[in-house]
């Protein structure tokens, strides 16, 4: 497979890495640097681009490749919310192919399920009140993370009395090694359920910490007990190997894809 890449950052280069050891051919790299090979031969050739980039850049990538006549795998979070109707409609309509998730981990779409599972059991629970905390690296831009709304909305669904979910204040904590430990726990989502505002909107608290790949908890909470899922990437390598394998499954059907489509076959 012709595999071009949109972004070459530290994501993209683990990408690269894995889609050659599977047998796959980087045909493109595109940074800014060199938009302009959006309207090269090379990238018109490609199979499947992989976009990783900003919020602010995402969906204008996405368009251009579509101008090319190239399926995309997007992993870029922050832009899809305000896009999802275009992105649709051209999927459905003009027979474009968009393969997009908030994360494309085997791990966290794992995780997904037993988020959705637990949150229908805490339906018939009304004592219970949810929170939840995502950590990632500094230089993220988004918050919440695109994996912790993804996560809130499948509460919202499961749920009767959560409706909606509410992003508290960021926090960036620098008192921390590179790996991210050694800081400070903030504990401003639980001083929220504590203080009654929980219940019907599940409190978001994002913290950007050191070199952090990933790590989301959801709390479920009781004055008798808690009950705590947590999912805790150790490096970008399984978003990398889930990006190759959404490219693998983009390149082999079209329309609006999602990890769901993906694992269709294995659950």
């Amino acid at each position: 497979m012709k595999i071009a890449l949109i972004g070459y950052g530290k994501m993209g280069r683990m990408i690269e890495e894995i889609a050659q050891s599977r047998g796959h051919e980087i045909v493109c790299r595109i940074d800014v640097d060199n938009q302009q090979d959006f309207s090269s031969e090379a990238f018109k050739n490609a199979d499947v681009a992989i976009e990783f980039t900003a919020p602010a850049v995402a969906f204008g990538n996405i368009e251009r490749a579509f101008e090319a006549g190239v399926k995309v795998v997007s992993g870029s979070t922050g832009w899809y919310a305000a896009h999802e109707a275009e992105v649709r409609r051209q999927c459905t309509e003009e027979g474009k192919t968009l393969f997009w998730s908030s994360n494309f981990s085997v791990g966290v779409y794992v995780f997904g399920l037993v988020n959705r599972y637990l949150a229908r059991l805490m339906n018939s629970f009304p004592e219970y009140s949810a929170r939840m905390e995502e950590v990632h690296h500094v230089h993220k831009l988004d918050h919440p993370s695109g994996t912790a709304i993804t996560l809130a909305q499948q509460i919202i669904d499961e749920t009767e009395r959560i409706t909606d979910f509410e992003a508290l204040e960021p926090v960036t904590d620098t008192c921390c090694g590179p790996d991210g430990n050694g800081g400070t726990d903030s504990s401003a989502a639980a001083q929220h359920a504590e203080a009654g505002t929980a219940g019907s909107v599940l409190p978001i608290q994002s913290i950007r910490r050191g070199e952090v790949p990933g790590i989301h908890a959801i709390t479920w909470d009781s004055l008798a007990d808690s009950i705590t899922i947590t999912h805790d990437a150790h490096s970008r390598r399984g978003f990398a190997l889930g990006a190759v394998l959404a490219a693998e499954y983009a390149a082999c059907h079209k329309g609006l894809l999602t990890m769901d489509d993906l694992f269709a076959q294995y659950v």
